[in-house]
């Protein structure tokens, strides 16, 4: 596990709990910025994940 799969983890993760809050509170610009931060969560994890099986195939 490389470090972009793991802040892309943890963004998406902080995203969906701002999301949550900003619908508990009727926030559409926090559900907005959660959902944001979802996003640019999943395309780091998924850079990271693609870092890692280029490593592994060239092993």
């Amino acid at each position: 596990m490389n470090k972009d799969q793991v802040k892309g983890a943890t963004r998406k993760a902080a995203g969906k709990v701002q999301e949550a809050a900003g619908k508990l509170v009727g926030s559409k610009e926090q559900q907005i910025k959660g959902l944001g931060k979802q996003i640019s969560g999943g395309a780091q994890k998924t850079y990271g994940d693609a870092k890692e099986a280029v490593k592994d195939a060239t092993k």
